[in-house]
């Protein structure tokens, strides 16, 4: 229907210049009419093609018959050209009419070729950077690791220097600062026992060369040196086998198996301990102030450290004077102590006993291993030794427990029993 009219049209010219007038061609795509196999109208804008310049294109255009439909593909100056050629025919009208829809598939295929040129490029180099990134990233990640492996190749037992740079808060960190802590260990541990090596072979020296001598020198026709000598070697024998069993539960305070936690009743730990401390010597002994709660500890452990105090308060004590024990609690910590009138410690080796083979006095028979035990013993608990003394007064030593969080709320004390 022609829209000026309202009338069917009845002009092939006119349907053609109508049929262009209301149609707008997109990117790559135009319209073209012919009238009587003339070339007549065209869409407007800029055109990709002149198809009435193009020769194949006309007679492909030309060659359709007038009641078909034709699309055909022609070669052109810009590549090639999809036609869809439609005759318009109009009733009365003795001419003939053709519009032609030409789309550049050529240069559609081109743009889309730039398109994949343009990914490739931008795939080519967001591949480089993200390869160059990754290269660096992964050297960072890596870089501990070949550390490691240096370090590890260094490491030997006599040489536990090496040590890898924690520059990094993560995973690859975090096994840096392990191994590290773990060199620390074992070199702590080593020392230990290089330390245990020389500190034993200096403790058994003496008495072995006083075995040895004395046995060099004896005449085993004379009845009372063989008596002498033999109650002398007895003497160093039974001085070596403690030294021996010292050592030995030193040895074991670094092994996981060391302790093994119980519900231990403070009162009856205090009370068991010094009924056994009485008979370590000739002392007037005392029961201070009680504690009653329960704790998770190694309740033979513990009896052994209290009982090292103990005999260490009869070896520094004399005859006759008090010696106190008892237990409290003060705070977040159980003490347990033993308090005695001996020669007292001077300050300046109040530190030094703790370590392996010191005393405070070096005409003390013993081991010189036994407040070592107890330290070793505390630190194992979680715990600590604490010593306060005066020379000439006394000593105090205590052993103090961490209480976890509760356990004292019920906590009581009881008033210490006296003397016996």
């Amino acid at each position: 229907m022609d829209p000026a009219t309202g009338q069917p049209f009845d002009d092939v010219a006119r349907l053609l210049r109508v049929a262009l007038q209301y149609r707008f061609p997109e990117r790559n795509l135009t319209y073209f009419t012919m009238l009587d196999g003339q070339p007549y109208l065209f869409s407007g804008g800029a055109r990709f093609v002149r198809l009435e310049d193009e020769p194949a294109a006309l007679a492909a255009i030309r060659a359709h018959g007038e009641a078909t439909v034709l699309v055909d593909d022609v070669m052109t100056s810009v590549g090639a050209v999809r036609i869809a050629v439609v005759p318009v025919p109009v009733a009365g009208s003795p001419e003939t009419g053709t519009y032609v829809m030409a789309y550049a598939i050529g240069l559609e295929k081109e743009g889309v070729a730039a398109m994949a040129r343009l990914y490739l490029l931008l795939a080519a180099v967001a591949l480089l950077l993200i390869g160059a990134a990754g290269w660096f990233v992964t050297g960072e990640l890596v870089r501990p690791l070949a550390l490691l492996r240096a370090a590890t190749a260094r490491t030997s037992a006599t040489d536990l220097q090496a040590r890898i740079p924690v520059t990094r808060e993560d995973e690859i960190g975090d096994l840096a600062r392990n191994y590290n802590a773990m060199l620390d260990r074992l070199t702590e541990s080593f020392e230990a026992q290089r330390q245990l090596v020389d500190d034993v072979g200096h403790e058994l020296r003496t008495p072995v060369t006083i075995v040895r001598g004395h046995l060099e020198v004896l005449d085993p026709r004379d009845p009372d040196a063989v008596a002498e000598t033999r109650a002398l070697l007895l003497d160093e024998t039974e001085r070596m086998g403690r030294l021996v069993s010292d050592l030995i539960t030193l040895a074991k305070t670094g092994r996981p198996d060391f302790l093994a936690p119980g519900v231990v009743e403070v009162e009856e730990l205090t009370l068991e301990v010094y009924e056994k401390a009485r008979a370590l010597g000739e002392r007037r002994w005392v029961v201070g102030d009680v504690a009653d709660l329960r704790l998770e500890a190694d309740g033979q452990r513990l009896t052994e450290a209290w009982l090292q105090l103990a005999e260490n308060a009869v070896a520094y004590s004399a005859p006759g004077t008090a010696v106190a024990m008892g237990s409290s609690l003060a705070g977040a910590e159980v003490r347990l102590w033993v308090r005695d009138e001996g020669v007292g410690i001077a300050p300046d080796d109040q530190a030094r006993i703790f370590e392996r083979f010191a005393r405070a006095d070096t005409l003390v028979d013993g081991s010189g291993l036994g407040l070592t035990i107890a330290r070793a013993i505390m630190e194992a608990h979680g715990g600590r030794v604490d010593v306060v003394s005066t020379p000439g007064v006394g000593s105090t030593f205590t052993l103090v427990l961490p209480v976890p969080a509760g356990a004292g709320e019920q906590a009581r004390v009881r008033e210490g029993v006296g003397a016996t």
